[in-house]
């Protein structure tokens, strides 16, 4: 048997690879960005930066690298197992989650998809007519004709168009992956915050109704020295109002405390329903102190940064695709088959072949091409001021969390001062109205100062934590489960 092949002439070949090697666009740097030698209101004094400072970035995402920068356990920060609980049930369960991890999926796929264009490609190809015109002329006679063929296809990456879109797609992956971090941290972050709320309500709550309580038994003991006469009317009116804004305050904590417990249920990925907690909101434990370390390495730390970082990348590659589209594009084909003018023998009566060259490009297109590359550079642009403008909420969320940890905690002692003299007074103004050595307008004006000092103490106790669940967040938080900083630690 006779065995067709098709030629390709040497000088062919080496040409194809040698001009497989031209890339035209902009090679990516990573954008240098100035950063400050140390926090505002960093509580220990860091090291002095450099002025400027670009992360070596990798292509590959590498969750415990990420980490590992920061290597914080919020775990261990927020020390409560009911809390470790929910966070743990989010992370495996949350929708957002789920889609980035989808996002990722799609993401390679993308890659490999995209990649697939710089090789030769392989079809088959066939057809078969019957009939007085086969599409030369009109025959007397019926024919019959068949054909069947494997095809072969490459378009040669002459420009580097399709190795350019690969290196956009390779950073979209790489992307994918921070954006998957972002939202993981951003989970953590959620969870913890609407807890330590969660809990602030419910202590609010209890407040509330001990107030309550305790402002009903001073209004009985008043009614019934009213009716005795020996209080006026105007002592038994306050009396009521105050139990009353006591009264009054309980559904409003209670819609929060259940809106609340809403929000995490639907962070965990389950329907509306009731959240229980651990330590009350008193006896939680105030996190250590967070290491910030250098505000340069914040750039490393910050997954959405990093996704950022990548997305300008991909963006610039689409710089050169757009470049290459200006030039022409070089083309192989080849075609191997059998051929016939009968259906029964088409077998018999032997091969086709063909092999062949192409050249497609613009040649008139009023500047359609250039104003391509316009636009993709103006996208770039445009990325890369989304890149700077992360890089800036970065550092201010930062500061922003170490002032508020410095400032609350300072008010968080103020306020703690200020119940224990507002209890104190409080009992003081009883026994003197009692003793009738002062009116009722005293009592309730210590009555209000505690109530009011106690609920702020407890949105202020709230907010101290949650300022630490910030830093956290803000300095791009570090281990997301105990297996892998356990696999860490082991290598």
């Amino acid at each position: 048997p006779r065995v067709w092949q098709i030629r390709i002439p040497s000088a062919i070949l080496a040409a194809a690879l040698l001009l497989g090697g031209c890339m035209v666009g902009p090679d990516f740097v990573p954008p240098a960005v100035k950063t400050p030698a140390a926090y505002r209101f960093e509580p220990a004094a860091a090291e002095e930066a450099p002025p400027e400072a670009a992360p070596s970035w990798e292509y590959r995402y590498d969750a415990d690298r990420a980490a590992a920068a920061v290597n914080l356990k919020w775990w261990a920060l927020f020390d409560d197992p009911v809390l470790y609980e929910l966070v743990t049930t989010a992370l495996a369960n949350n929708l957002e989650v789920k889609t980035a991890v989808a996002r990722i999926e799609e993401a390679r796929a993308a890659l490999g998809f995209t990649r697939a264009d710089q090789y030769p490609r392989i079809d088959i190809e066939g057809s078969a007519a019957v009939g007085n015109f086969l599409g030369i002329s009109r025959s007397e006679t019926t024919d019959w004709a068949a054909f069947i063929a494997p095809t072969l296809s490459w378009e040669i990456d002459f420009w580097g168009r399709f190795r350019r879109a690969t290196e956009a797609a390779r950073a979209d992956l790489a992307a994918s992956g921070y954006g998957l971090r972002t939202i993981q941290l951003a989970l953590v972050t959620e969870v913890a915050a609407a807890y330590y709320r969660l809990l602030d309500f419910r202590r609010r709550l209890e407040i509330a109704r001990k107030t309550l309580d305790s402002r009903t038994e001073t209004l009985d003991i008043i009614a019934q020295r009213f009716e005795k006469g020996i209080v006026p009317e105007l002592d038994l009116n306050q009396a009521q109002i105050q139990k009353e804004i006591a009264a009054a305050a309980i559904p409003q904590f209670e819609r929060q405390v259940a809106q609340s417990e809403h929000a995490i249920r639907v962070l965990l990925g389950q329907l509306p329903g009731p959240v229980r907690s651990g330590r009350p909101l008193q006896r939680q434990s105030i996190p250590p102190q967070i290491p910030t370390g250098l505000p340069s390495r914040l750039l490393e730390r910050r997954p959405d940064v990093a996704e950022a970082n990548f997305r300008l990348h991909s963006q610039t590659a689409q710089i050169g695709v757009a470049e290459a589209l200006r030039y022409p594009s070089f083309s192989l084909t080849g075609l191997l088959g059998l051929a016939s003018s009968e259906l029964s023998d088409v077998t018999r009566e032997g091969g086709v072949w063909s092999a062949g060259a192409g050249l497609l490009g613009p040649l008139l297109d009023f500047e359609q091409s250039k104003m391509r590359v316009d636009i993709e550079e103006a996208r770039t642009r445009q990325v890369l001021y989304f890149y700077e403008n992360t890089v800036l909420t970065a550092f201010r969320e930062v500061e922003d969390a170490l002032v508020a940890i410095d400032t609350f905690r300072r008010q968080v002692e103020s306020v703690t001062r200020q119940v224990a003299a507002a209890r104190n007074a409080n009992e003081l103004s009883l026994y003197r109205y009692d003793q009738g050595v002062t009116s009722y307008l005293e009592v309730l004006e210590t009555e209000r100062q505690l109530f009011s000092a106690e609920l702020d103490l407890s949105e202020l106790t709230q907010n101290q934590l949650n300022a630490y669940v910030g830093l956290y967040k803000a300095l791009g938080g570090g281990w997301i489960s105990p297996e892998a900083a356990a696999a860490e630690a082991e290598m």
